[in-house]
């Protein structure tokens, strides 16, 4: 506190202009050395420009009833406010205009003049004088400090340019200065540069007179741990308010540290798409990532991307590798926008997966248009693969080959020997070669293996010709190369002749075709063709029997399998065709209404659409260039639906009493049994023809056990097509007398299928066989199966037939008893 302060004359005239006019105010004396003297007992306070401050009074007295008449504040003795207890109202108060409103006198909660927005000439010595009615007058010295802030500070950088927020870029290795700047304040403040609540530099405060305060910040080498660090310079003269501060961020460009090309977890293959990744660390900003391949840049279609940290910045390179990318060198390089120099790369060598590549060759000593038969052949397969190769196989014509070394054949992983090789082991050779990746597959090398021609078909073939029409006559023969010249030769009764060769011709496909007309009987006989190619003539010829060209025989042996509700299955046996080409015929036939004729070139139909729960007749014939053949007759009928409806009811009821079955079994077997013995004795005693019948079952009144509606009355072997369904009646016989004489070749018989009675072993009367019981008809009879023999027609004579008959009891469904 200076002493040499003074109030303004004004200011003294106002203040006794107011002491007067109210009353005499004792003891005032205005003055210098008054006021130096009163400043040794006063107390202290300190106030900031711009804020508050309360300077105390004492107003409290001992006696409670006393009363206060009046306060004066006087500002180094000079008076400049005053509160008079006696007037009432806004007029009790008085201030002088230095305060310029700015202060005014409160009695509660503390006694007090409250001054805001404080200035710096605020400071000064106050003395607070209270008047009591009754109690003496009290006084109270108070030292008005007034602390002046400093301006908020500022940051300059080298190049005197003001820094705001943010220093640099600074090159990574490069030094720093920044420097704090701090204008006014009083006292002087005192700078200070902190960093993460650490102070790094301070400058205490400085009287020079310039009323500038100046603080630097020297980095002489700014690592990468300055990166983004946060420097705050702070400035402060008082502790009754926090000082002022102002951060700076320091900016740095960063190099990469590395740069590097992420491992897969699966292998890169060729023809399938592929992603690399490249990372690189450490660069500020962001690197910049291109790909090579062998030093030609390479076209990336994704953006990089960067972590939220901007520490890492990744690059995806997708493309689809080919077979020539294998084992070249993929490059994954890292710039800096900014600095120069600062270029970081790696390389790593494509090893590319690929499915095997296979090539297939025959033996480098081999000419492929020598080879004969017996001579040995080896192939070589060369196999390129990525991962090796872990299994070859080899195919001839589409199979696959097995090592077989007594067969002279010897299959291994690169080679296939063939020993004493065969015309049989002529064609297309593949090897296939697998690996991880897929199948690698040879095109086909062609074996060609030189050998003598050979019939193409080694079975006799019969002929027919008319006399006086021409026969046409195929010989085809296997050979290579083709041949290029037959012989043809006639054996008959007039020896071996060799026909001219104006009679055949030789087409493209290597076949020769002989056109003969026989003109007399004579001319028929045995036909033969040889042929020759470069291997040499053929060894042994292809033969024919040339027979007069006759009718076909009638189809013989007819079933019908798998009869529905609504169609049927129809099988034959062929008889001869007469020499020509042969067709055959079914017609069926209800209530003499034609339903369909079909024709195949083999004995087999299907029929469609005859209706459910009906009977048809069945025409059976072959035909030819020479006619048509005799009729083989067969019925068949169709399910009834109602009837396969019935048989699923009575297979559900009868699966349900199973014990009650069980005993009428054991009960049928024991009759069995008794009745096998009574037919052995019986047949011990007398050597009588037995006679047995056993009515056809009709589907209506047969149910079977399976309860099956798409299966064929007759139980299960009726899928046999050497089975022929009997007629409603069939009666066996046994005679121990030998069977007829069968007719000349000329003479076969075809007896009709289908009948109820055959003529060669069924009688004509129906009579009861001591095996079979006889039974009602409305009793659970079926016919199993009936087996004959073919007839045959090489040696001419018709063969002995045996018909057999099984028949089923009531009592044991699953017991047969046969006669033959």
């Amino acid at each position: 506190m200076e002493c040499s302060l003074r109030p303004s004359a004004t200011q003294v005239l106002s203040l006794w202009t107011l002491v007067i006019g109210s009353f005499n105010i004792a003891g005032l004396r205005p003055g210098p050395q008054s006021v130096c003297a009163e400043s040794l007992d006063a107390s202290k306070l300190t106030a900031v420009s711009g804020g508050e401050a309360t300077l105390p009074c004492e107003t409290r007295t001992p006696q409670p009833p006393d009363s206060l008449l009046l306060i004066v504040w006087y500002k180094d003795d000079v008076p400049i406010y005053s509160y008079d207890g006696r007037v009432k109202g806004p007029s009790a108060h008085w201030a002088d205009a230095s305060l310029g409103g700015r202060a005014k006198w409160h009695a509660a909660p503390h006694s007090g003049l409250h001054i805001h927005n404080v200035v710096p000439t605020d400071r000064a010595l106050y003395r607070c004088r209270a008047d009591f009615k009754i109690t003496p007058t009290k006084n109270l010295k108070i030292i008005l400090d007034v602390v002046e802030l400093p301006e908020k500070p500022k940051i300059f950088d080298e190049e005197d340019k003001e820094v705001v927020g943010v220093a640099g870029p600074y090159i990574e290795d490069t030094s720093l200065r920044l420097t704090c700047v701090v204008s006014g304040g009083k006292p002087m403040p005192t700078l200070r540069w902190w960093r993460d609540d650490e102070v790094v530099a301070k400058q205490d405060p400085m009287e020079d007179g310039s009323r500038l305060s100046l603080l630097e910040l020297k980095i002489p080498k700014l690592r990468r741990d300055y990166y983004e660090a946060v420097y705050t310079c702070t400035a402060s003269n008082t502790v009754l308010v926090q000082p002022l501060r102002v951060n700076v961020q320091i900016q740095l460009y960063l190099r990469p540290l590395y740069v590097e090309i992420l491992a897969r977890e699966q292998p890169l293959s060729v023809g399938m798409e592929a992603e690399l990744a490249c990372r690189a660390v450490g660069a500020r900003p962001p690197a910049i990532i291109t790909w090579f391949m062998d030093n030609i840049p390479m076209e990336v279609n994704e953006p990089q991307k960067n972590s939220e940290d901007r520490n890492e910045t990744i690059s995806f390179l997708r493309w689809t590798p080919r077979m020539e990318h294998n084992g070249r060198e993929i490059t994954c390089r890292a710039t800096h926008s900014k600095l120069e120099h600062s270029v970081l790369q790696t390389t790593t060598t494509l090893n590319l997966h690929y499915a095997p590549i296979v090539v297939l060759q025959l033996g480098s000593k081999l000419n492929p248009n020598d080879i004969e038969e017996g001579d040995d052949v080896y192939f070589e397969c060369v196999v390129r693969a990525n991962p090796p190769a872990y299994k070859v196989v080899w195919e001839h014509n589409g199979q696959l080959m097995t090592h077989n070394q007594r067969a002279g054949v010897i299959a291994g992983s690169a080679h296939l020997a063939l020993q004493g090789v065969s015309r049989e082991q002529a064609g297309r050779y593949v090897c296939t070669a697998s690996n991880v990746e897929g199948d690698g597959r040879s095109l086909p090398v062609n074996l060609q293996v030189i050998y003598k021609p050979v019939c193409r078909n080694t079975a006799l073939a019969i002929v027919g010709a008319a006399i006086n029409e021409p026969a046409r006559v195929a010989c085809e023969v296997d050979a290579f190369p083709p041949p290029k010249n037959f012989q043809w030769t006639l054996n008959n009764t007039l020896g071996t002749i060799e026909l001219e060769s104006g009679k055949f011709t030789i087409d493209s496909f290597g076949r020769s075709i002989l056109s003969f007309t026989p003109t007399s009987d004579a001319d028929y006989g045995s036909l033969a063709c040889r042929a020759t190619n470069l291997a040499g003539q053929q060894v042994h010829p292809c033969k024919y029997t040339l027979l007069p060209a006759v009718r076909p025989e009638p189809p013989t042996n007819c079933s019908y399998l798998n009869v529905t509700d609504d169609s049927a299955e129809l099988r034959c046996v062929a008889g001869y065709d007469g020499g020509l080409q042969t067709t055959y015929f079914v017609e069926a036939w209800e209530s003499g209404v034609l339903i369909a004729n079909v024709s195949t070139i083999t004995p087999t139909w299907k029929l469609h659409g005859l209706g459910s729960g009906k009977v048809f007749k069945l025409l059976f014939y072959a035909n030819n260039a020479r006619g048509r053949s005799e009729v083989t007759k067969l019925k068949v009928h169709t399910l009834s639906r109602l009837a396969l409806h019935t048989e699923a009811k009575t297979t559900t009821m009868g699966n349900i009493d199973t014990g009650w079955a069980v005993g009428v079994v054991v009960g049928g077997v024991g009759t069995v049994i008794a009745v096998a013995i009574i037919v052995l004795l019986a047949r011990k005693r007398q050597r009588r023809p037995i006679q047995c019948e056993a009515p056809v079952q009709t589907v209506k009144t047969y149910k079977g056990p399976t309860g099956n509606s798409t299966h064929s009355p007759v139980q299960p072997d009726d899928k046999n097509p050497d089975v022929v369904p009997l007629g409603k009646d069939f009666n066996c016989t046994r005679d121990l007398e030998r069977p007829p004489e069968p007719p000349p070749y000329g003479a076969v018989l075809s007896p009709p299928v289908g009948l109820s009675r055959s003529a060669h072993s069924l009688h004509e009367g129906r009579t009861n066989a001591p095996c079979t019981p006889n039974t009602p008809a409305s009793d659970v009879q079926s016919i199993s199966t009936l087996a004959e023999d073919r007839r045959s027609v090489t040696s001419g004579t018709l063969s002995r037939r045996r018909e057999i008959v099984t028949t089923r009891t009531p009592l044991l469904a699953n017991a047969r008893e046969s006669c033959v």
